[in-house]
């Protein structure tokens, strides 16, 4: 009672379990997401199971996606970014709530906060400007005297130290759900590579730094690509580690812990359930 239960379900997409709800984060829980492809074991329909609140963080395809919405319980509560809403019931979303950066909403035992992120909120990219377009946010998650923060997809920012404050009564947060790569063998900008993703973590100092964004999805054959190949199939498996050496090698507090795919992430007590 009290703690936080946490499930890596792959990409973006976390299970958690605090003050009597259970949120799923940046849902994608199908093999396919546009033209990407998924290279892990799907999550079986169990760990998606009572699901009651969703947070997306930002419109792209690989955050918000509309075949893996439609596997949960269409009674679920999704909350996507301020602008975004009358987009997402057009499509049949039956609940949906938004928050710009600074504002919150309450569900049962939980506040969410959304906080700022540096990233393109354009559903279709950076360089379009037809469909949907608001700002990506990061999200804290309230409930039971516990901080569960989730950074979304962003750059670095000087906003972070604020977030770091937010924890409950003003005491740290608890985890923080770090993306640390993405799906191509480089990066866009509005990413976090593992060395700035260890500094995102100075800035924002949670007990329990949990990484995420990694080893899920890859263009078709990238795994195959002459040149290419072996480079992409480190990066499926080498950011979270470099990330953990790399706020190792900082001397920074946090304590990274790297999750296994579908695997109870085990907590220390100070952060989740003894």
């Amino acid at each position: 009672m009290g703690g936080i239960g946490l499930r890596w379900l792959g990409h973006s997409t976390v299970r958690v379990e605090l003050a009597g709800s259970t949120v799923l984060t940046d849902p994608v829980l199908t093999r396919a997401v546009g033209p990407l492809r998924r290279v892990v074991p799907l999550p079986p329909p169990a760990s998606w199971a009572g699901v009651d609140l969703v947070l997306v963080s930002h419109l792209h395809g690989d955050h918000l996606h509309l075949p893996s919405l439609r596997l949960l319980d269409p009674g679920a509560r999704v909350v996507v970014p301020r602008g975004a809403a009358g987009w997402l019931r057009s499509r049949g979303v039956r609940w949906v709530d938004e928050l710009a950066p600074g504002e919150s909403l309450v569900h049962g035992g939980l506040r969410v906060t959304a906080v700022p992120a540096v990233h393109s909120g354009h559903r279709w990219g950076p360089r379009l400007r037809h469909g949907p377009d608001t700002a990506a946010v990061g999200h804290l998650i309230e409930g039971d005297g516990r901080t569960v923060h989730a950074l979304g997809d962003t750059d670095l920012h000087d906003g972070m130290t604020g977030i770091g404050e937010r924890g409950v009564d003003g005491g740290p947060i608890d985890v923080s759900l770090v993306p640390v790569w993405g799906w191509g063998p480089t990066l866009g900008p509005g990413h976090l590579d593992p060395r700035r993703a260890a500094e995102a973590v100075a800035r924002v100092r949670p007990a329990v730094a949990v990484p995420v964004h990694w080893g899920t999805l890859t263009v078709p054959g990238g795994t195959r690509l002459p040149g290419l190949a072996a480079r992409y199939r480190r990066l499926l498996t080498d950011p979270p580690r470099a990330f953990a050496a790399a706020v190792a090698a900082r001397g920074l507090p946090t304590s990274v812990l790297v999750p296994g795919l579908g695997e109870r992430i085990a907590l220390p007590a100070a952060a989740g359930a003894p």
